[in-house]
């Protein structure tokens, strides 16, 4: 069944000219306006100075002795009222549009969320039609969620410069003060510039990075859900230094009385401010003075486009206040790109730097994007900078192909250090290596051998890296019993070749033990359909603890080590040639793994691999 059309451009609005880019001019006629008053009055003081004779600025004169303690005490008095007022600053920064050097252009991989980011800009600018001639209720928050690194902040700044408005983006954690009372007059600081700058621009936008920091769930001590069955940690924002300050007053600030504030201040987007409000206050006063029928009436506030974004990792944690509509109306989930969307990051990302011709071939930018399954946008990007490392380090301007698979090998699993094994050592390892890929090679015709090394990284001392040539989502019963015998095939390896194993293989034996406890106790597809999963236990501690289900548990393993021992003593030339060229080369990276292989095979007698007595295995 088709699903609905998708297209590149989203539907812009149909109701004219943006609200935004009409406001703004009118403000800033209104500036030009006040700034030509301003030059008129000071030209008039000028030329009547002129004519009357007298000095644009006539000084008094004052007596030295009296002006040194004024300025004193004068100094004194601003020290202690600056204190004050800068305890309550707001800590934005404000950008401006034409500062901001990101566009949504600029955010890549993320096709559905910059759809609806580009809707949300479009009411966003045609606001007071969406609300006076439709009767709607414009959009004044979204929420961004979703793992470090995918996007959030960049995709905020390139709202700010689609829009055309001015950007002020805060940390939460800058709200946060030793000072009772400082964290929530910061916050309101921090909404009046924001609503000042809706009004003085014709629009704002503000982002807080890590809201969780002000906003965490109330209830309870420092904020701990009483329903829960944990215990919360309290925000940075709720650990005053004051020693004076008692427990409750901590809670009430730290806590409580923070986003109490915040969920007043979300709801004051259209206070008045400025002169409106001291026009308000001077009217207020004056109709206190007033018969009923003569009160003078007040300036209504003007609908303030205001848009507030906010971005969180913990978005769980977060009081539910927030999250309902009229506050965030919006919650956009930003998760780590699929294939489609890495392969587009790869190119924008290579578009930038300098590289060789193949990593311009399409096929080779598929495997680089195959290769980074789960990263998010800023992983990829590094992957690519430190390519460059790679190939700056071997004396080269532009990254090639396998500096791209030793920078993300680098990643995955750390630097290779120089270890100095003995023969036997280096012979082990290397067989060991060499079973886990023959296996590989043979039994998962949907997975992709990437790298073959012996160079000891992290705690391994050798490692296959291998994965699936398309990405999958789900995994069938014969790609798991696969990835057990994968993990047996260095086990068996050792015992075929040395007549005995090490302590070597104990981390495969331990992923082996987790996929066959997933296809035992979760997937249903040895014979049970009990779910372990469905208790509060670890998986693998639940299966191992019933006998019946460890009795399952041992089958698989136990069928899986036995395959693979027929395997690879059916294709012993095999495990033979690809122990020898890591002996001689240490690393193999992609290619060069199934070259050996198949140059192994061709120098077979009969010229065609032998088929093994055994079911699911790549054997032609």
């Amino acid at each position: 069944m088709k699903g609905p059309p998708v297209t590149d451009a989203p539907a812009r609005p149909l109701l004219g000219a943006h609200d935004i880019a009409v406001d703004r001019e009118r403000v800033r006629r209104r500036r030009v306006i006040r700034l030509c008053l301003v030059v008129l009055v000071l030209e008039a003081y000028v030329v009547w100075s002129a004519l009357a004779g007298r000095p644009l600025v006539v000084l008094p004169d004052v007596d030295p002795l009296v002006v040194a303690p004024v300025l004193f005490f004068v100094a004194l008095i601003a020290l202690l009222v600056g204190t004050q007022v800068g305890a309550g600053r707001s800590p934005h920064v404000t950008y401006r549009p034409e500062q901001v050097d990101v566009t949504l252009d600029d955010v890549v991989g993320i096709d559905p969320i910059v759809d609806d980011v580009r809707r949300s800009i479009d009411l966003f600018q045609t606001h007071r039609r969406f609300a006076d001639q439709m009767g709607g209720t414009p959009r004044r928050g979204i929420l961004f969620e979703g793992p470090p690194g995918t996007g959030k902040t960049l995709t905020a700044k390139a709202m700010a410069a689609e829009a055309g408005v001015p950007f002020l983006f805060v940390s939460a954690t800058s709200f946060q003060s030793m000072y009772y009372g400082a964290t929530a007059r910061k916050i309101r600081t921090y909404f009046k510039a924001l609503r000042q700058a809706a009004r003085t621009e014709g629009g704002a936008i503000g982002f807080i990075e890590e809201i969780d920091a002000i906003a965490l769930r109330r209830g309870g001590l420092l904020g701990a859900d009483p329903t829960a069955a944990f215990v919360a940690l309290p925000s940075r924002s709720s650990l005053l230094a004051g020693q004076g300050v008692v427990r409750n007053a901590m809670v009430s600030e730290g806590t409580g009385g923070v986003v109490n504030e915040l969920l007043v201040q979300m709801q004051s987007f259209d206070q008045p401010v400025g002169a409106d409000r001291f026009y308000n206050a001077l009217v207020a006063a004056v109709n206190l003075l007033l018969p009923a029928q003569r009160q003078l009436k007040q300036r209504r506030p003007t609908r303030a486009p205001i848009l507030l974004i906010a971005a969180t990792n913990r978005a769980d944690h977060l009081d539910p206040a927030l999250l309902r509509p009229g506050r965030f109306d919006r919650r956009l989930t930003f998760n780590p790109p699929d294939a489609h969307g890495r392969r587009a990051l790869v190119d924008h990302f290579l578009a930038r730097r300098s590289h060789h011709a193949e990593l311009d071939e399409p096929a080779v930018r598929d495997r680089v994007a195959a290769a980074t399954n789960g990263w998010t946008p800023v992983m990829v990007e590094h992957l690519l900078d430190e390519a460059l490392v790679n190939a700056l380090r071997r004396g080269d301007d532009a990254m090639t192909f396998v500096d791209v698979e030793q920078a993300r090998i680098t990643e995955l699993v750390g630097l290779g250090h120089p270890v100095t094994y003995t023969a036997g050592e280096r012979a082990l390892i290397a067989t060991h290596e060499a079973g886990h890929a023959v296996t590989a090679w043979l039994v998962a015709p949907n997975r992709t051998l990437e790298v073959l090394t012996i160079v000891k990284r992290g705690s391994a001392l050798g490692l296959l890296a291998h994965g699936d040539c398309e990405e999958v989502y789900t995994r069938t019963q014969d790609d798991l019993r696969a990835l057990v015998q994968i993990a047996m095939g260095g086990w068996v390896a050792e015992e075929l070749f040395f007549g005995q194993t090490t302590t070597g293989p104990a981390s495969d034996l331990a992923a082996a033990t987790r996929t066959a406890a997933q296809m035992v106790g979760a997937a249903g597809m040895t014979g049970s359909l009990v779910s372990f999963a469905a208790t509060d236990r670890d998986l693998v501690t639940a299966v191992i603890g019933d006998p019946a289900a460890r009795a399952r548990l041992e089958d698989v393993l136990d069928s899986a080590r036995a395959t693979v021992r027929r395997l690879l003593a059916s294709n012993r030339d095999l495990v033979e040639a690809l122990r020898d060229a890591l002996l001689d080369r240490y690393e193999l990276v992609g290619e060069e793994i199934t070259s050996v292989l198949e140059k192994a095979v061709a120098a077979r007698p009969d010229g065609v691999r032998q088929a093994p007595p055994a079911e699911h295995l790549r054997i032609a």
